[in-house]
């Protein structure tokens, strides 16, 4: 037992998770120390009691430093906590406790990355990303929001939420809290420290980063001009399709200080204007290096780009079984072991003004409050909005600093010192510019950016060339950790619509519904106001004719909806609102509403036919399969003459399907593989290599060359370079749109493929079909084998978890250890059930609905949820994958949320004690 606890008289039987799995638990755990014996090879000996020396206590009481009362908490067959205090600062503290019992690892793991310290854990290895996240300063600007922006409320819960996760640090070591420090320290000395306020706060800022927006397409669109003509870059990225998919808000709802909106009125001046030539046209493929960099990224949500998001929607108890409303959310992020969210629930025995909680729902260990669920009178879901709210600025520099209007300004630097285990200290200098810091200075290669770039006589002389700076709104102090407690404490649309207001980054769709009936819908985020340009493209820094406005969009100028007559609301990514019935231009990026167009379609065939909407409808529209680019292409692909018999026998398949990609659909794993090969031969082949996966390799006439091939223009062979979860064509719902747009002209040019490396050029659309149902016939023969009767969907759309640490970069036998899978799937890239996957690297799944509620407003003890995982981040739990399987099969847990209904699902009691 820890120095800081004590246990009860019956502690030392105190019941730990696990026992019902007590035989595979097992099994595990023997695998894991052979694993820290042989694996490592340091001639070490672990015990089994090593491996389970994290578990964390269940039953009985511990003794709690600073706990003003006794604070229980209650968990579930599957582990999950509802914690009930009787003080704010009791609950806060009892939540770090708690999830410092499950979780630790994970958020120790989470803190180093925000603060740019992977390289204390893991080596020399990390000194680059490390970098670069010191380079970002997200630690910095966290320190400065806790120090002067963040409300003393939200202080004294983040201060008692750090006092919780260090009562249960004392007196541990390492590899009392968790197995992966056994082995670490195997190779390492290092010693998790105390958790601080700050920890907690920086966690927003990676939130931020992975759904900062179209910085990625900002990046691809300057690397397309290497190898495509502006119309063909446009063809790439078609406008958002209003008129087939409706976007969030449909009636013009725009709070003002009238709080009426003018549908008639126009972007103003300057606003959606394309970056001009000088300064972009010619930023090529040193622009790589940074998509490299951010590659390199630990990616917490997920891969940054068209496709992923979330799914959430609510409808009106005038359309529900319940005759209250229905609100269902399913955010789309990476898959990783352990989920990202935590299920919790914090309750104050009686709510008053010094404990003012009673809420439930997914928390991020780490961070005290619930991000996503209900508390007594309403409930909330988050999809992610898309704002443009970073952008690419080219600097002209030089050893004094950086032009601005004419003249030299000085940067702002600072020095940073990166600890490394078991080598030297790394030194780098960070430098800013009035738009942000220098990102170019990470990469030796970015050094020389833009120095091809066509200028005119209006652009400095470009000398070495151009630096790029970051602007990113995350990099301003803000409130958003102010929102979270906020919306724990909302009652009504208005105190939602107040707390909205302060969730700056990362802007998101915040979708309501309360006890009284009503739904709504809050586009919030601090969104930036340009001088000029559309943030497609990176822009000029040395003059103030570009850049941002002081102040961003007024919130009370941002989309929200209340009760629309309609009757339900949708939010999956799509666009928000109409942007020639909206003065601001919030986006050029919106991804292509396919998902929430299919939403949008259920429900409405629901009411339109006079049926009423349940839970259980709700629940199976989180895993509708449908895809609406088989729908578009099958009978195209149908009508294709094939002569070959095994082509013809595939072709077969897709007579008759029904375009849902069920796991056991052999059709639906035909046509993945037809429509991955559509797109490769299409598309892929004529990107440069700085898009393309690793490992695609072309011969292709040189990027610089013209003319006919010949002796001086010989084909080279070129290979991708980019990770294949983040290459293009993705595969996501803006390339179904770039093909539905030319679907219909069969001599397109996109269509044509030269005569090198195929018998003969193909010269129409249905040319190229017929090769790509070709060439998919022998690539899934090659993956499930030469009899179609055997192949299935799932077999090629395989999900695996991996630790996010020692189960992607351990050794082989640890990794094993630690990870859990494959499971077979069904789903796919835009479809409701969002299991993505990138068509330009394979079928494997890469990001997944990360968990699923469907909440039963005001009936709460009747909403049903579930996780990826489990809640324990502890690899041999009994609780760390039991969601698992249920999960898989579109199955939901019963979500207790009443004391009566609490106590009824309750197996194991912990009492924290002053």
């Amino acid at each position: 037992m820890p120095a800081n606890t004590t246990a009860s008289s019956g502690s030392s039987d105190a019941k730990k998770p696990g026992r019902k799995k007590g035989r595979r638990a097992r099994l595990l755990v023997i695998v894991l120390v052979l694993a820290l014996v042989a694996g490592v090879g340091y001639g070490a000996y672990w015990s089994v009691s090593t491996v389970r020396a994290s578990y964390p206590q269940t039953t009985g009481s511990i003794r709690l430093d600073g706990l003003a009362a006794d604070v229980d908490v209650k968990r579930d067959e599957y582990g999950i906590p509802q914690i009930y205090a009787d003080s704010d600062a009791d609950l806060f503290r009892a939540q770090g406790f708690v999830q410092a019992q499950d979780r630790f690892w994970e958020m120790d793991v989470r803190r180093h990355m925000t603060s740019g310290r992977l390289s204390e854990m893991f080596g020399s290895g990390q000194v680059e990303t490390d970098a670069f996240l010191r380079t970002l300063g997200w630690r910095q600007v966290a320190q400065k929001e806790y120090d002067t922006v963040l409300n003393e409320d939200t202080k004294k819960n983040l201060q008692a939420y750090a006092e919780g996760v260090n009562a249960y640090l004392k007196g541990k070591d390492g590899r009392d809290i968790s197995v992966e420090y056994a082995a670490l320290g195997l190779t390492n000395d290092y010693k998790p420290t105390e958790w601080t306020p700050v920890d907690s706060v920086a966690w927003l800022k990676a939130m931020a980063w992975d759904l900062r927006g179209n910085m990625q397409d900002e990046i691809d669109r300057s690397l397309l001009t290497s190898r495509l003509d502006g119309d063909q870059i446009k063809d790439l990225y078609p406008a958002y399709p209003y008129k087939k998919h409706e976007p969030i808000v449909g009636e013009g709802a725009v709070s003002s200080v009238t709080g009426k909106f003018d549908p008639e009125a126009q972007p103003s001046d300057g606003v959606g204007e394309g970056t001009p030539a000088d300064a972009a046209e010619g930023l090529n493929t040193q622009l790589s290096a940074l998509s490299d960099t951010l590659d390199e990224i630990p990616a917490l949500l997920g891969p940054n780009g068209n496709g992923i998001g979330s799914n959430s929607w609510v409808v009106s108890g005038k359309y529900t079984t319940t005759d209250k409303p229905l609100l269902a959310n399913d955010p789309h992020l990476a898959p990783m072991l352990p989920s990202l969210w935590y299920q919790m629930g914090l309750h104050c025995r009686e709510v008053s003004k010094s404990c003012q909680y009673d809420t439930a729902g997914y928390t991020f260990s780490g961070m005290p409050g619930v991000i996503i669920g209900h508390n007594q009178d309403i409930a909330w879901g988050f999809t992610n909005l898309g704002a443009d709210v970073t952008d690419l600025f080219l600097e002209k520099v030089s050893g004094e600093g950086y032009q601005y209007d004419g003249k030299v300004k000085p940067f702002t630097t600072r020095e940073e010192t990166i600890k490394v285990a078991g080598g030297k200290s790394r030194h780098i200098t960070v430098r800013e510019t009035n738009n942000g810091p220098l990102v170019s200075d990470r990469s030796g290669e970015l050094e020389k950016v833009g120095q091809k770039a066509p200028v005119t006589n209006a652009a400095p002389d470009r000398a070495g060339g151009y630096a790029v700076a970051l602007k990113w709104t995350a990099l301003e102090p803000g409130r958003s950790m102010d929102a979270v407690f906020e919306l724990n404490r909302a009652k009504d649309f208005t105190s939602f619509r107040a707390a909205a207001e302060h969730f700056e980054v990362p802007s998101q769709n915040l979708i309501y519904a309360d006890t009284k009936g009503n739904i709504g819908y809050q586009a919030p985020g601090r969104i930036p106001v340009r001088v000029q340009g559309d943030g497609t493209l990176p822009t000029p820094g040395w003059t103030s004719e570009y850049g941002w406005k002081k102040d961003p969009i007024p919130f009370d100028e941002l989309p929200y909806e209340y009760n629309p007559k309609r009757g339900y609301i949708v939010t999956a990514n799509q666009a928000v609102i109409d942007e020639k019935k909206y003065p601001h231009l919030l986006t050029k990026d919106w991804g292509y509403g396919t998902r929430s167009q299919r939403i949008n379609d259920l429900i409405a065939s629901k009411i339109k036919g006079g049926e009423k909407i349940s839970t259980d409808d709700m629940q199976k529209m989180q895993m509708d399969n449908n895809s609406e680019i088989a729908a578009l292409l099958v009978p195209k692909l149908l009508k294709i003459n094939i002569s070959d018999k095994s082509v013809r026998e595939a072709q077969k398949l897709l007579e008759g399907w029904d375009y849902t990609q069920e796991p056991d659909s052999a059709a639906a794993a035909y046509f993945n593989g037809v429509w991955r090969n559509i797109l490769k031969l299409a598309f892929g082949n004529k990107l440069p290599k700085e898009l393309r996966a690793e490992g695609d390799c072309l011969n292709v006439r040189p990027a610089d060359s013209t003319g006919p091939v010949d002796e001086r223009h010989k084909l080279v062979r070129e290979c991708g370079q980019r990770d294949p979860d983040s290459a293009q064509p993705d595969g996501g719902d803006r390339w179904y749109q770039v093909v539905r747009n030319i679907v219909d002209d069969t001599d397109n040019e996109w269509w044509k493929v030269p005569a090198r490396g195929r018998d003969e050029a193909l010269e129409s659309r249905d040319d190229l079909f017929a090769a790509a149902m070709e060439d998919a016939r022998w690539e899934l023969t090659a993956k499930l084998g030469k009899d179609i009767s055997t192949w299935s969907w799932g077999r090629l759309h395989q999900l695996t978890l991996r630790n996010q640490t020692l189960g992607t970069e351990g050794p082989g036998l640890l990794q094993r250890a630690l990870n859990r899978g494959p499971w077979n799937l069904g789903g796919g890239e835009a479809a409701v059930n969002a299991t993505g996957w990138n068509a330009a690297g394979g079928y494997e799944v890469i990001w997944v609905p990360s968990m699923r509620m469907v909440v039963n407003v005001g009936d709460w003890d009747k909403s049903r949820w579930i996780n990826l995982t489990g809640a324990s981040g502890h690899a041999f739990s009994a609780h760390y994958t039991d969601q698992t399987d249920k999960w898989v099969d579109g199955e939901l847990l019963d979500w207790s949320f009443g004391t009566n209904a609490v106590g009824q699902t309750t197996v194991d009691t912990l009492t924290l004690k002053p």
